[in-house]
């Protein structure tokens, strides 16, 4: 080779290998950001087209294209632009690698674009492609923790990937570290989470809301602590009435915590129309809180509303499941059995609650509309009034197995939400004396409620023992949910 030649091939090389692009989340970025939580979506794709015109080497753009690209699929539940879209990521990701190793940015935006798309393949039954992006995800920031643990947005995303982690069954634990790597435990992540939040209170974090609504959820889903999630959904920086997603998330965080009222008034103030895209859920919900009001004209107006507006999957057979349920408390019992039927026909079996409500339709059997009421004004928050309806009325129950099973449970969830936990105690045991061999769910959650009881006693081995009770048992019906809050509360007292 000639000397000149091999000069140039010098001269050249760091043209090949140096940073190409910057890192700055200033305010341009972070008004995208915003918007597109707000689901301001043609507002945030303007923004961020001038961004990009503007600034060509901030590599924040691909990060902010993903929270758009993202967000939008969810709102819409939309498989086709899920299929389409995907192919995307891998261009979004090479774009960023052309930046700076030495920013924590660098790693950080990679790693919460794979995190994002996981969250997607995961809605839509690629279980192993999402694996794929969580292991790679998480040891990008492993690696940047390592590099920069003053950066703390990795909090973010190692403080959800660690308790969701930890809540796997231990029978499964071998199988989530093989396919992601992921070690963690519930108390870890939660801990990793409110460690950030206080961080934010005297610092300037800019995904302070994102990070709150997610250990909300968390504290909600897996952990069942409904009074951590209500508190941190009460967080000044929340701003719900200018954004419908947090506005869906603190409503749902109220209908758990049986605050049904406020949980209406959340959803009355959500913004809607205009600059705001379209968000089905927002009536889902609303519709179910008017229903455990039993406002029933009010929740089937909301929930007819979702129906004719959603194009999506993922809830339909959940509304029509309540739907069904107001035609039976309106004493319409072929309404009842046309819109079971409309549960076969529509939406995806994917939730725990679309999965029960199919269960229902399969079995062709109508609920007990006294128990229904019960069980709708429980959910709601309305313990008294559901404690007076069913109260001195076990012998009206006693005709049918699992007619029995529940009027016992309910009777004990009731009497547990009022402080009555002596008289909640007898039920549960008598709940779980008579279902445990049963394929209903309700020994199994007797057993995690009485679980709770001792442990708010602190009777801790006891408490332990009804915990794993809950384990033991496989009910076909809400069997995951259950077991993940029993293995949490273990987690923790371990």
């Amino acid at each position: 080779m000639k000397p000149a030649t091999i000069l140039v091939l010098l001269l050249a090389v760091p043209c090949i290998t140096r940073a190409s692009g910057h890192f700055s989340f200033g305010a341009d970025a972070r008004g995208i950001y915003q918007a597109a939580l707000d689901l301001r979506f043609g507002e945030a794709e303007t923004a961020l087209q001038s961004m990009s015109q503007q600034s060509p080497d901030n590599l924040v753009v691909p990060l902010l294209e993903n929270y758009l690209e993202v967000l939008r699929i969810l709102a819409d539940d939309d498989e086709a632009a899920y299929r389409r879209l995907s192919p995307g990521m891998d261009k979004k990701l090479w774009k960023i690698s052309r930046g700076d190793p030495q920013s924590p940015w660098f790693r950080y935006t990679q790693a919460e674009i794979r995190l994002q798309w996981a969250a997607l393949k995961v809605r839509f039954g690629d279980y192993l492609s999402a694996a794929s992006e969580v292991k790679q995800g998480y040891e990008l920031l492993l690696d940047n923790q390592n590099r920069f643990p003053d950066f703390k947005p990795n909090l973010k995303g190692l403080g959800l990937v660690h308790t969701i982690a930890g809540n796997i069954p231990d029978e499964y634990q071998w199988a989530v570290r093989v396919l992601t790597g992921v070690r963690g435990s519930v108390a870890q992540g939660l801990g990793e989470l409110e460690s950030l939040l206080k961080y934010a209170e005297s610092n300037d974090y800019p995904f302070e809301n994102e990070a709150t609504v997610i250990y909300a959820a968390l504290q909600l889903h897996i952990n069942g602590r409904e009074d951590m999630a209500m508190s941190a959904m009460q967080r000044p920086s929340l701003a719900t009435g200018s954004s419908a997603l947090f506005a869906y998330a603190r409503a749902q965080a109220c209908l758990r915590s049986g605050r049904t009222d406020e949980a209406i008034a959340v959803l009355q103030g959500s913004p809607r129309g205009g600059k705001y895209h379209p968000f089905p859920y927002t009536d889902y919900l609303y519709g179910t809180a008017r229903l455990y009001r039993l406002d029933l004209t009010e929740a089937e107006t909301a929930l007819a509303r979702f129906v004719h507006t959603f194009r999506g999957k993922t809830a339909l057979k959940t509304v029509w499941q309540k739907m069904a349920w107001i035609s039976l408390l309106n004493g319409d019992q072929q309404g009842y059995y046309q819109r079971m039927w409309m549960v076969k026909q529509t939406g995806a079996a994917r939730s725990d609650a679309d999965k029960a409500a199919a269960r229902e339709a399969d079995s062709g059997e109508m609920p007990d509309v006294r128990l229904l009421k019960a069980r709708i004004l429980f959910d709601g928050g309305y313990y008294e009034k559901a404690y007076q309806f069913l109260k001195n009325r076990e012998a009206e129950f006693a005709y049918q197995p699992r007619i029995q099973l529940e009027y016992l449970y309910r009777m004990g969830r009731i009497a547990h939400k009022l402080g009555k936990n002596a008289e909640a105690r007898q039920f549960y045991e008598q709940t779980i004396r008579q279902g445990e061999q049963q394929p209903w769910y309700f020994a199994c959650n007797a057993a995690l409620q009485t679980g709770y009881l001792l442990e708010e006693k602190n009777d801790r081995e006891n408490a332990r023992l009804y915990y794993r009770k809950c384990l033991n048992m496989k009910p076909k019906e809400h069997a995951s949910g259950l077991h993940a809050k029993a293995k949490a509360r273990l987690n923790r007292l371990s």
